[in-house]
Parts: C-alpha cells; structure tokens; sequence
C-alpha cells in the first residue's frame, strides 16, 4: 500500500505546476508582457516584451528599476507600485524612448488567502499607428478651422466693399451719371477678379490638406512646372512675369500634388508681391545638397524685413493686408515639407527680392 503523500509535497506539486503552467503560457503568448513582484523584481517576461525592451534571461531576478529599457519609463514604476497599494487594474498610455506608444494594462496578482497583492502582470499593446491616426485627425480638424475662419475672414471685406460699390451704382444710374457708373462698374470688376483668385488659392489649400499622407513619387519638375504655369496664366500675362529654370536635377522625390501646390503657392507669391511698376523676374532652380534636393524659387519683389522672415510660416500671417491672401499657404506647405523630412528656409532683402529654399530628401 502507498504512503500518503504529505500536505507540504502536495502544496509543492502544485506549486510546480502552476509554475509550468505560467512558463507556458508566457513563451506562448503573442502579446508583450512582465509578471513583477510585490518588491518590483522582474519575474518572468513573454517572449514578444524581450523584442520590445531587449530583456535577457539575467534581468529575471533584478528590480526592474535596474533594468535599462524599463527604468527609462518612470511612469511604469510608479503605476506597479499604484497597483500594488490599491488592488486596483489600471490602464494607461506610455510613450517609450524610440517615439513607440503602448496601451499598458497593469493587473493586481492576488494570493486569494489574505487577498494580498504578490505583484502585478503587465500587458502592453503597441498602439503607435492608433495615435499616430488620432494627431493626424486632430490636425486636420484644426487645419480645417482655421480654413474655415480664413474663409469668412478674407470674403468679408471684398464682399463688403461691393455691397457698398452697387448701392453706389444704383445711385449713379438714378442720376444718369454715366461716368460715375462706368468707374463703379470696374471698381466691381476689380473686386470680382480678386473674388475669383481668392477662391483659387482657397482650393489649393484644400488640396493639400486632403492628401496629407500621399506618398512620395518620381516627380519631372519640368512637366510640373509647365502644369502650373498653365494654372496661373491670367496672372503671368497681366503681370508679364518673366519665369526662368535652372534644373541641375529633373526629377524629385516627393508627393506630386503637394509639390504642385507648393509650386503654385511661391509662384503666385512672387508675382503678387513683385515691386510696383516692374515685371516680375523669378528664377526656379534646382541642385544636390547633401542628402537633400534643393528646390529654390527666386523672385526680384518687394522682399520681407528680416525681423518678420520667422512670422511668415505662422497661421494668419499677413505682412501686407492690402494685397489678397489667405495667411496661410505658407504656414500649411512649411508643415506639409517638414512631415516628409525637408525643411524650408527664406533669404530676402527689402527691395532686392526673395529666394525660398526647400529641402527634399532624396
């Protein structure tokens, strides 16, 4: 007959093979997650949490404030040690070293006699894609109200003045002032064309901010160019525009739709803002810089003071009101180059002109 097996080996048995149990479980789970101790020492780690904080079997056994990648995250710390004072879950979102944001659920470990918290299990899900979605809404939707406001903004004045241009106009005719009409009739005219070019510039941003995320292309700058120089013709030939390229480099990198309004934005740019009296000349270039392409566009304008070059790329901006605009092209397309790794820079002089460089990456 076999000896009964005393209560401390049957206590250990289990213990075994809850333990198995455990050690199975985590070097088959698909998800990263720690099991710490009530003294916040690492315990046990599943595979996928050695790939995301490059544990090794020697960190088992160390507090995890001694471990590298886990004591860069401070917030983590103090939440085990929340759990651990409460015997509350807690969920939080965690932002790690290398820019990665984790939806991190921490869960009390409870021994059920004398429900004593004996650590915590942590699972963490990467959820960098879900915020990185979540600022893009968030921008867009921001983007979007100041567009809105823009709007309202820059129609109201123009609409304003010819409300008051047409009651002056059926006073004229009253009287049989055929002169004076004739003179509120262009004026009309006048406010009409700036109407028209307004909502022109209005429809590019909206281009721009409806592919925020279009991927990069092979892009011939010279078929982009003659693309938008077809777009902007009225202004070239009332301007009598002078447009001459340099391409040491012909085809670019870069979202083509983006790049087009980005053209079209400095452009338009330097032909409005051109001196009085004179025919604008601008220079399209393009040349290696490094590991970037340099598109520069270079006009002969009225130029921009050099405390207010910075002011240019903030929303609103507006250095001469009495000139048609919206405040902010400059500030979307700045946003749009730096979100595919470029930058754009300014150079000017108060009556010698201006020169826009941007830097694509290549």
């Amino acid at each position: 007959m076999a000896e009964p097996v005393p209560t401390e080996k049957k206590e250990l048995k289990k213990l075994r093979e809850i333990n198995e149990e455990l050690e199975n479980y985590f070097r088959n789970t698909i998800i990263p997650q720690l099991f710490v101790d009530a003294d916040l020492i690492l315990r046990k780690f599943s595979p996928p949490a050695n790939m995301h904080f490059s544990l090794m079997p020697a960190d088992i056994g160390k507090p995890i404030f001694q471990i590298p990648s886990l004591s860069k995250l401070p917030v983590l710390l103090d939440s085990i040690i929340e759990v651990i004072e409460n015997n509350q879950d807690l969920e939080k979102e965690i932002q790690t070293p290398d820019k990665r944001w984790f939806q991190v659920n921490i869960l009390p470990y409870i021994i059920k006699k004398g429900n004593i918290t004996n650590g915590v299990v942590i699972t963490f899900v990467d959820i960098t894609g879900h915020i990185k979605d979540k600022k893009d809404i968030e921008r867009i939707i921001g983007d979007h109200e100041t567009f809105i406001y823009s709007v309202s903004h820059d129609f109201r004045g123009p609409l304003n003045n010819m409300i008051a241009l047409i009651e002056m106009l059926k006073s004229a005719l009253s009287e049989n002032d055929k002169d004076d009409a004739d003179i509120l009739v262009e004026k009309i005219q006048g406010l009409t064309q700036s109407l028209k070019t307004l909502i022109g510039e209005l429809t590019e941003i909206t281009k721009i901010e409806t592919n925020p995320n279009e991927p990069p292309a092979f892009v011939d700058i010279q078929k982009l160019l003659q693309e938008v120089r077809f777009t902007l013709k009225d202004q070239i030939y009332s301007s009598k525009a002078k447009i001459v390229t340099d391409f040491a480099v012909s085809k670019l990198t870069f979202p083509k739709k983006n790049l087009r309004s980005i053209l079209y934005n400095l452009l338009s740019n330097a032909i409005k803002f051109s001196a009085p009296d004179t025919i604008p000349q601008i220079l399209v270039k393009t040349e290696k810089s490094g590991d970037f392409t340099l598109l520069s566009v270079k006009d002969s304008g009225v130029g921009i003071e050099k405390e207010k070059q910075r002011d240019i790329f903030v929303k609103f901006t507006r250095l001469r009101p009495q000139i048609e605009g919206t405040g902010i092209g400059l500030f979307i397309i700045s946003k749009m180059i730096s979100s595919y790794g470029g930058k754009i820079e300014v150079k000017s002089e108060v009556g010698k002109g201006t020169t826009f460089k941007i830097y694509i990456k290549s």
